[in-house]
């Protein structure tokens, strides 16, 4: 890179400095110009030299004169005395520096407003080049060589509390090459057979390809088929595939790699026909691991200490698995609030997200620990770290004991305030735990998980079936149902929604109502699966406009008549609520309170969007925080406004389910919480050492602050002092 620089920028020197944190000095790492002998050798203090500065000061030092600058300090072993001028860009990646970039002149003159943009582009670039390369060890000059596999450190975002020790195991997307992690065969005989019979079975299907568009395609445009075969001859791709597994490689891995160097030497390639054949070398990459991923379904084996890793993990990927053998979830990409992590906390799985520099396809049976309280995942680690997180394993063991008793007892303050405390579900696992949990009935079901596990939309009858369990076990208990809502980071595996910015577009009832013979079908169902039950609410999710609850209320009367003729039975027709996720609602609810029944805040999407935060981005992660003071006056005003039009307000977002946030809620004026059953006794302990005038004049403080890590502190300084330190996450943080 040094050398493309200063030949693109024609200067006579370009050198890199990286930060070695260990050492606290600038390394100098490569450099065009300078003498050889000093890369690797030559270093500066913090703060020592220009390099210094351009890193002290994290921007960047343009000097025409560099020798006469006081912060100049003269390296003999770089032989730069010579250079005068000196422009050196800081690289930065995430407010850190990592490093510097510098060039010289002999001409003692300023370097162009050009030349700088120029370099700040590179930077910005080479940053998170720079940020991985650290992650996944490639960068080690700096550290000592070690025998055993190298122990490292990263850090996401806390999904779902908890601490999991074991070893990793990829979830991988089918037929996608880059996923495919490294892994060593068990078998190398098995390995060689199945990539036998994989590539079989892909000459076979090039071959009927062929026969198929014979009469469709000329012969030039077919020509392609007879290439793939070509290149599918035993002396060609699969002979290197076989040479790789005959080395240790699994089958998988052994294509991806060989594919991955054919195109990257054909994206080389001048002639651009040849360049334009990487698309189809990749296709027929696919069309191999496909067939071997039929053959093999060794990725999808659990054991009782499997930690779940992946770039990304769909909700619907990941309750297809035993989730009884999950002990952790690790992605590299999401963030604490995406729907699959609502249902890993549902599930009680410690979860870890938003992992930006995790080297997900070297980590394949590597042992982690993950710790979701603070949102860091440690691979290899050594024997103390272990030891320690086997104690807190234990300390959140007895803690879940001592929390069984307030499964029998009610949620009522020490000063006599009752709150109802409901449950929100998806799987029947949510359902048996909310039960056991003394759960006062179901706040929210998320009825596009049944979705969500189909290869199709289900039918009505599927769905009257799935309906009548939830309402049955909750008999006599309110349970609000949510009409389908797909979109953003609930995607449908028959049905997906392809766009730039999904958390804006086509969700929610938006979708609903512009398909109604999905609406009408869900609609039907639920009012038939609430017969002799009567214990039905229904709950419409994205609402935006008074005009679609119009529109919702139109279509339910005319199913609701259909549904009453067609079984001969009166059914009493459900109470209507919206959510209150998207801001405009906040500001018409004396217009939507004529129309709807009760209210449910969902406070995911609604600090989500009051904070125009991007709650899957793990780069503004540390931007999202339902104690922001903007969430908590919004939230306080919409309970007063809705208790003056005398309508229920409850809120099921996972604010419901931190005890902390749980207080302040109460004192609200929250009619309901509703949470994850794996919150229920947790958010009850709380409210039963709590009184309400404690809540109240926490709230009256909090409503003082505009720093949501300011309220947080608060209220973990009430809790610590209060003997409820054991409801307080960060009491779990380990010092590393």
């Amino acid at each position: 890179m040094v050398n493309q620089v200063a030949e693109a920028m024609k200067v006579d020197v370009c050198s890199i400095y990286l930060l070695d944190e260990r050492n606290q000095r600038y390394v100098l790492m490569a450099s065009k110009g300078l003498n050889p002998e000093s890369v690797g050798h030559v270093s500066l203090q913090l703060g020592e030299g220009l390099v210094g500065l351009v890193g002290q000061r994290e921007e960047i030092v343009n000097l025409d004169n560099a020798p006469k600058h006081e912060r100049f300090l003269y390296l003999p072993e770089t032989g730069e005395e010579i250079y005068n001028s000196f422009l050196g860009v800081p690289v930065m990646y995430r407010r850190k520096v990592m490093g510097v970039l510098v060039v010289q002149n002999k001409l003692p003159q300023d370097f162009s407003e050009a030349a700088e943009s120029f370099l700040v582009t590179l930077c910005a670039q080479l940053s998170g080049v720079i940020a991985h390369a650290h992650a996944v060890g490639n960068i080690d000059v700096f550290r000592k060589p070690s025998n055993g596999p190298a122990y490292k450190t990263f850090q996401g975002a806390s999904g779902a509390g908890g601490v999991a020790l074991g070893r990793a195991i990829i979830l991988y997307p089918p037929a996608d090459l880059g996923s495919v992690p490294d892994r060593e065969a068990e078998d190398i005989s098995d390995e060689l057979r199945i990539l036998d019979q994989a590539i079989s079975s892909v000459r076979s299907e090039i071959r009927s390809l062929d026969e198929k568009m014979h009469d469709s395609l000329m012969a030039e445009e077919r020509a392609l088929f007879s290439v793939f075969l070509r290149m599918l001859d035993e002396n060609a791709l699969p002979a290197e595939i076989k040479e790789l597994i005959r080395d240790g490689h699994w089958a998988q891995g052994a294509v991806r790699r060989v594919i991955e160097k054919h195109t990257a030497l054909f994206a080389q390639m001048e002639d651009d026909y040849l360049r334009e054949r990487v698309s189809d070398l990749k296709d027929l990459g696919r069309r191999i691991l496909a067939s071997l991923q039929e053959e093999d379904s060794s990725h999808r084996d659990l054991s009782p200490d499997s930690i779940l890793i992946g770039e990304e993990i769909s909700t619907a990927a990941l309750v297809e698995l035993p989730v009884d053998n999950i002990a952790a979830i690790v992605t590299s990409e999401g963030a604490a609030n995406s729907h699959m992590v609502i249902v890993a906390r549902a599930l009680g799985i410690p979860t870890v997200v938003g992992v930006t520099e995790l080297p997900v396809n070297t980590l394949d049976d590597a042992e982690m620990i993950v710790d979701a309280y603070q949102g860091r995942v440690f691979v290899n680690p050594p024997r103390r770290l272990r030891q320690r997180y086997k104690e807190i394993q234990k300390e959140d063991e007895q803690i879940a004991k001592d929390l069984k008793q307030y499964e029998t007892k009610e949620a009522i303050t020490p000063d006599g305030v009752s709150v109802q405390l409901y449950v929100n579900t998806g799987l029947m696992i949510d359902v048996v735990r909310g039960v056991q949990r003394g759960a006062q009935g179901v706040g929210l079901y998320r009825s596009e998980i049944p979705f969500m596990l189909r290869e199709r939309f289900p039918g009505e009858e599927e769905q009257r079936a799935i309906y009548r369990q939830q309402l049955s076990h909750f008999a006599n208990k309110p349970v609000v149902m949510r009409t389908l809502d797909i979109g953003a980071d609930k995607d449908l595996p028959y049905f997906s929604i392809e766009e730039e910015n999904s958390a804006l577009g086509w969700r929610g009832i938006r979708f609903t109502l512009d398909h109604p013979e999905i609406f009408s079908s869900q609609i039907r169902a639920m009012l038939k699966a609430s017969i002799g039950l009567n214990n039905l609410h229904i709950l419409l999710p994205m609402v935006t406009t008074v005009s679609e609850v119009e529109e919702v209320l139109y279509l339910l009367e005319r199913d609701w008549i259909a549904v009453q003729e067609e079984e001969q039975v009166k059914i009493t027709k459900p109470k209507i609520g919206i959510m209150v996720e998207v801001p405009s609602v906040l500001l018409q609810i004396d217009e939507f309170a004529e129309l709807v029944d009760f209210f449910s805040v969902g406070s995911n999407d609604l600090t989500q969007y009051l904070l125009a935060v991007d709650r899957n981005n793990p780069h503004v992660a540390n931007v999202y925080s339902h104690f922001h003071p903007s969430i908590l006056r919004a939230l306080t005003r919409l309970v007063k406004e809705c208790h003056e039009y005398k309508k229920p307000i409850s809120i099921c977002g996972e604010m419901a389910g931190d005890p902390l946030s749980a207080i302040l809620l109460m004192a609200m004026g929250f009619n309901t919480l509703s949470m994850s059953s794996s919150n229920i006794l947790r958010v009850r302990k709380a409210i039963c050492h709590v009184p309400m005038t404690d809540a109240q004049k926490l709230l009256d403080d909090v409503m003082k602050m505009n720093n949501p890590l300011i309220v947080k502190s608060w209220l973990e300084y009430y809790f610590k002092t209060h003997g409820l330190a054991d409801m307080v996450k960060s009491n779990r943080i380990v010092n590393v």
